[in-house]
């Protein structure tokens, strides 16, 4: 289903380059035309994208290092550096430019799952299967470490920076079935929120910094109000939520469920459009929304680019 605005995303291409499954995506409009992503087969792999009608994109680098599945890379603000998580308890710090691991960071007793760049790229913050969120300078130096008896009592899937410098927090999801808001200057719990009755597997702030969402194997995706620390509303599925994020320039929240990507207008409410490719468990979107990458992750080592219409 389409909106009356007729701005629907198309399949453009599928590249291909890992040997096992993807497992995310990063994206930075300070270099529109390049995506990172990573893979259980240990590596990531930095794509170039060339637009072209026939074939959309080639593996411009391979990173090599961790011992285990990669399960999440993100980009620092300028595009300069990568940050993965790994099962192999470890985070890893890429130069992008020499292709090689500039921090290696080392704390956590259990699989890395989540990580993040804070706003201004000098503080990093990781979840893991330990059930902690651990606060780091990007000299790989631990800063805080989040634990008993606020933290989470299972495994912390997802931990996020707000964008917003008026409102310095960390969102964090895990499967206790909890968001947690923490603020950023002491690391002490500001909120809980409470409500979904599923495992969570993905939390997301928007733009601005008021919004989170939240989604996992309840099939919900659940707004949160960060200013006031309350539910918005939800908005339901029929399969387990593995992404979520918005747009960067619409009220707009992407929905990566079960085999589907559904991109919702949050001001009505509306299902904008609803895309089919593989089974999706991570995607990202450039900031000026062009083009929407999603990574197919049925034990399918490919990422799957959509661009607009428009």
């Amino acid at each position: 289903m389409a909106s009356a605005q007729s701005e629907e995303l198309v399949l453009k291409g599928t590249l291909i380059g890992h040997s096992d499954w993807v497992t995310q995506i990063a994206t930075n409009r300070e270099i529109p035309d390049t995506i990172v992503s990573s893979s259980r087969d240990k590596t990531l792999i930095v794509w170039k994208l060339i637009y072209d009608e026939t074939n959309y994109g080639y593996p411009l680098k391979r990173l090599r290092g961790h011992g285990h599945f990669i399960t999440d890379v993100v980009l620092s603000q300028d595009a300069h550096y990568a940050l993965s998580g790994s099962w192999d308890k470890t985070l890893r710090l890429w130069d992008l430019n020499s292709c090689k691991t500039a921090r290696r960071f080392e704390g956590h007793s259990d699989d890395v799952l989540s990580v993040a760049f804070s706003p201004d790229n000098r503080q990093i913050v990781s979840g893991s299967r330990d059930k902690t969120i651990k606060l780091w300078n990007t000299l790989a130096q631990c800063k805080y470490s989040i634990h008993e008896p606020n933290s989470h009592t299972d495994w912390v899937s997802c931990v996020r920076f707000s964008p917003s410098n008026n409102n310095p927090i960390i969102v964090s999801a895990s499967w206790d079935r909890m968001v947690k808001v923490w603020n950023l200057a002491n690391c002490k719990l500001k909120t809980n929120h409470i409500g979904h009755t599923g495992y969570l597997n993905t939390v997301t702030v928007s733009p601005d910094g008021s919004l989170c969402a939240s989604g996992g194997k309840d099939f919900k995706a659940m707004l949160w109000d960060l200013t006031e620390g309350k539910h918005l509303y939800t908005l339901d599925h029929n399969d387990i939520i593995n992404a979520l994020c918005f747009s960067p320039n619409k009220y707009w929240l992407c929905v990566a469920t079960g085999p589907t990507i559904k991109i919702w207008d949050l001001e009505n409410k509306n299902l904008v459009d609803e895309l089919k490719p593989e089974i999706v468990a991570s995607k990202a979107k450039h900031r000026n929304s062009n083009p929407c990458v999603a990574s197919g992750s049925n034990q399918l080592p490919i990422v799957n680019v959509f661009l607009s219409n428009k």
